[in-house]
């Protein structure tokens, strides 16, 4: 018996053709699919003395790309955008010269843009196109000014009994810029507040070219803040404003009477920063009683201690506090008996 040779180069060829066969009808079954609300982002210039921006945005939509590619490969990227594996990002670089190179206003060809994107190569698809056609980039040359230094708190309000050093630096901002606008920004959360009374803290100032967009300088300033202690003080307000809180079951059905209104309303020791108590001194009432339903039908004599009306923004930064034990008026309810044509006091809600 003759025992046959095996022809492996025969066979190789045999499975190299099949897997053509199926790459080839894998390429012929192209599907195209597109994705929306797609953002194109800028990435921070190497260049300081350049700001580049969409409209004084930092990035901007594209509303659809459509996108074309094997079958295979589509179905792949579909699951990926499904189950969050898969962000498009697009970013407008420093390797886009010819457009954030020069100062003006140019049009960025978005087919072409998304067309050399890295990310949508690597997926092996293509860009067929894409809503807007072209978009505007801004490139505005910047100059050196010297800038004063500003330390805000988390809520934007300046804290005015820092040390900042250095108190100015140089850095690049748009030509027109003057004034008071030659401003630089530190900003201290709660935490970076009570170490910088210790001792000081390190922080890199800011630059707000339009809203939303910032630029951290080039130079870093140290911070310190005085002992909280330091910055509080006693005050006395005199005179002050006292208004009726009840609810509609009681209001304009009852007049409240205090008997003891001069110890109510003759003066409040605080202890505060000079901001606070004067935010203080500035609110419709210093102080409120508040009125209950079942006040109406007690036959206790009234008692209750005042609500103290500080400011909610100087009260979450401990900048104002009650330096007395809290007053308590004694008061009555008076039924009104009202002819049609009267109308009911105003005594507060």
């Amino acid at each position: 018996m003759v025992k046959k040779k095996v022809n492996y180069g025969k066979i190789l060829a045999v499975v190299f053709i099949t897997v053509l066969i199926w790459v080839w009808a894998d390429l012929a079954l192209d599907e195209s699919f597109s994705v929306t609300n797609i953002n194109i982002n800028i990435t921070k210039s190497a260049n300081p003395d350049l700001w580049v921006s969409f409209s004084n945005a930092s990035s901007v939509p594209i509303n659809k790309i459509a996108l074309r590619g094997p079958a295979s490969k589509v179905a792949d990227v579909k699951r990926r955008l499904n189950d969050g594996s898969l962000v498009l990002k697009f970013f407008l670089g420093p390797e886009q010269t010819e457009i954030i190179a020069s100062p003006g206003e140019h049009n960025l060809n978005m087919l072409t843009f998304l067309r050399q994107s890295d990310q949508i190569k690597q997926l092996g698809l293509t860009v067929q196109s894409c809503e807007p056609e072209t978009v505007s980039v801004n490139v505005v040359r910047l100059v050196k000014k010297l800038l004063t230094i500003t330390c805000i708190d988390e809520t934007q309000n300046v804290i005015k009994t820092v040390n900042i050093d250095p108190k100015q630096l140089d850095a690049f901002v748009p030509e027109d810029w003057s004034g008071e606008k030659l401003t630089a920004n530190v900003k201290l959360t709660r935490r970076e507040i009570d170490q910088a009374r210790l001792a000081a803290v390190e922080k890199t100032p800011f630059i707000e070219l339009a809203p939303g967009q910032t630029r951290d300088l080039q130079a870093t300033v140290k911070i310190a803040l005085p002992p909280e202690e330091d910055l509080l003080a006693d005050y006395t307000i005199t005179s002050a404003r006292l208004r009726f809180s009840l609810s509609l079951n009681t209001q304009g059905k009852y007049k409240v009477v205090v008997d003891n209104l001069d110890e109510v309303i003759r003066t409040i020791t605080i202890r505060a920063t000079a901001d606070a108590k004067r935010a203080y001194e500035k609110m419709p009432y210093q102080v409120t009683l508040q009125i209950d339903d079942e006040d109406v039908v007690s036959t206790e004599p009234l008692r209750r201690n005042l609500v103290y009306n500080f400011p909610e923004e100087y009260v979450r930064k401990d900048d104002i506090r009650l330096n007395q034990q809290p007053v308590t008026a004694r008061f009555k309810l008076i039924p009104l008996t009202l002819a049609p044509a009267e109308t009911p006091p105003a005594i507060g809600q």
